[in-house]
């Protein structure tokens, strides 16, 4: 039998111990003469997950956008319910507005905050393609689905609402069907397109190459846009007519049609037929005339003191307006012709906010004094929703904390997780090798603008003249301020902190492409269903057109 024996020895390694605090430190070991490394992450605020596996970095972007867009929907759920409280004012031209711009300014502020030296620069680039990417989304995506959601047979225009939805559903083509707006939404593009006129001028530091001479640049396109922000909103508080439009929107998205809609026909104009249907009813012993007796129990009918009307005074003023004839009676061609009239002054009331009042006549300003309270009783009848307005003080109360709540809610979120996003965004595009601006140009657009997308689309399948331009008036006033409040927080972060900033290829990608948009908004009224497919394409064509700016030809 033949033994072997073997002599072995125990190699004892040494090693340094892996940090326990997960921070971006390494730690190496040694075994054999054989040296590992390992890196570890720290967490946020010392209790949010970090990681350092593409997967990972996933799934938290993942996490911190939905918390992204359910605090962005806390902030605009608590400032449109101040805002259906207040109504038009002051703080409808400036605070409620302003709030709908609270997750860029947060998570902007968030990032240049807590960021440090070494990365606050990367944070700004991706906080401009927060701002792009929003502007680009709003009037690419946004817009689109409107024109195909709110698309119809233009020949079906002089038909009532449920004839015309009837119609859209028959028979749909490119060039015959789509959306058509009033001429107010025009005026508000218009607007829209003057926020360009910043991002015109951050243009022109691309031919200057002194630092000093960029600086220059960025102040004077900062206290421009600060110009137009406060403009804008101090025009609102002398002229409401777009908070009228905004209100009657919001209004009509959370609470329902009002209840004379079913008298109008798909483009606004009253429905003759339907409303001799009304008279019809209202004329219960068939002697094709109204009286008091009969108008004082349809009013009784329709409730119209859930309104904050009176109904002895309302069926007085209504019968005192129609009675053209003084016979103590409304026939069918008075009654038509009275409630037409109402339903067009209604329809007119916003264009009348645009006309500017040179001059008035004596007797004009007394047969409008007289008219004032029929016409005040009469708006809010036609506004009234199936949601009744509360009217105890315990619910008003309860409204206002219930709003207040929200938008407090919404921004400690916001603030909270506005710096761990753009860290997640960040550390995702190294690993995957995709620039940090495209991520932050995509993702984060999306879960702050998805509400705003599903009450545009809800709206436009209305189909209505008056939920369609509402739906444009959203998106132009959205991006306006998104332009002029997005990117004066921008630039002041930039110019505060002296950041060496190069002008980006998504100031060059806002200014081609909000241009564009810009003139054909405000120079139509009807939109084809074909233009819906040209606002889609545009958003791919964004994507492709920074990646040569940046890739190819080398920008910022």
């Amino acid at each position: 039998m033949m033994t072997r024996s073997a002599n072995s020895r125990f190699i004892r390694g040494s090693s340094n111990p892996i940090s326990s605090s997960m921070g971006h430190t390494n730690g190496t070991s040694s075994a054999l003469g054989l040296a590992t490394t390992t890196v570890t992450c720290e967490p946020t605020y010392g209790f949010l997950p970090c990681t350092t596996e593409l997967w990972g970095e996933l799934f938290l972007i993942v996490v911190y956008e939905y918390l992204l867009a359910l605090a962005g929907q806390y902030v605009s759920s608590g400032s449109e319910l101040f805002f259906r409280m207040f109504g038009t004012g002051i703080f409808g031209a400036s605070l409620f507005q302003m709030l709908g711009t609270f997750p860029q300014v947060i998570i902007m502020l968030a990032s240049a905050i807590t960021s440090s030296s070494d990365t606050i620069e990367s944070m700004a680039t991706m906080g401009m393609a927060m701002l792009a990417g929003s502007a680009i989304f709003s009037l690419s995506l946004v817009w689109g689905s409107i024109v195909a959601f709110g698309s119809r047979d233009f020949s079906s225009s002089s038909s009532s609402l449920t004839s015309a939805n009837q119609s859209t559903k028959k028979s749909i083509s490119l060039t015959g069907s789509g959306v058509e707006t009033d001429t107010e939404t025009r005026y508000i593009a218009r607007i829209m397109f003057v926020s360009m006129i910043p991002f015109l001028i951050l243009s022109l530091a691309k031919i200057i190459n002194s630092t000093s001479g960029i600086r220059i640049v960025v102040l004077i396109s900062l206290i421009i846009t600060l110009i137009f922000l406060i403009t804008y909103c101090t025009y609102q508080v002398f002229k409401p007519w777009i908070q009228r439009k905004r209100l009657q929107y919001i209004r009509r998205l959370h609470d329902g049609d009002s209840i004379l809609e079913s008298l109008l026909t798909i483009d606004g104009k009253p429905s003759e037929l339907h409303i001799k249907d009304i008279f019809q009813k209202i004329d219960q012993n068939k002697d094709s005339k109204v009286s008091k007796t009969e108008l004082y129990a349809f009013m009784l009918g329709i409730q119209i003191e859930e309104a904050g009307l009176s109904t002895d005074d309302f069926t007085d003023a209504v019968m005192k307006q129609f009675d053209v004839s003084l016979d103590a009676a409304i026939s069918e061609s008075e009654f038509v012709q009275g409630f037409s009239k109402w339903l067009d002054e209604d329809t007119d009331s916003t264009a009348n906010g645009l006309a500017v009042q040179s001059s008035s006549s004596t007797s004009s300003k007394t047969t409008s004094n007289k008219l004032q309270g029929t016409s005040d009783e009469q708006e809010s009848l036609l506004s009234q929703d199936k949601t009744s307005k509360p009217t105890s003080k315990l619910a008003i109360w309860w409204n206002y904390t219930k709003a207040g709540f929200l938008i407090i809610l919404g921004t400690a979120v916001m603030i909270l997780i506005g710096q761990p996003l753009m860290e997640s965004l960040q550390e995702f595009a190294s690993a995957a090798d995709i620039p940090s601006f495209f991520v932050s140009y995509v993702l984060i657009p999306w879960a702050m603008s998805y509400r705003q997308i599903l009450g545009a689309i809800s709206s436009a399948k209305k189909k209505t003249k008056k939920d369609i331009s509402g739906a444009f008036t959203e998106v132009y006033n959205g991006v306006f301020m998104n332009n002029v409040m997005g990117l004066a927080t921008f630039l002041a972060i930039v110019y505060i902190k002296d950041i060496t900033w190069d002008v980006s290829a998504e100031v060059l990608v806002v200014l081609l492409i909000c241009t564009f948009m810009g003139i054909v908004t405000s120079s139509c009224t009807k939109f084809q269903l074909w233009t819906s497919i040209l606002a889609f394409a545009l958003y791919p064509l964004s994507l492709l057109f920074l990646y040569i700016l940046t890739s190819v030809l080398g920008w910022s």
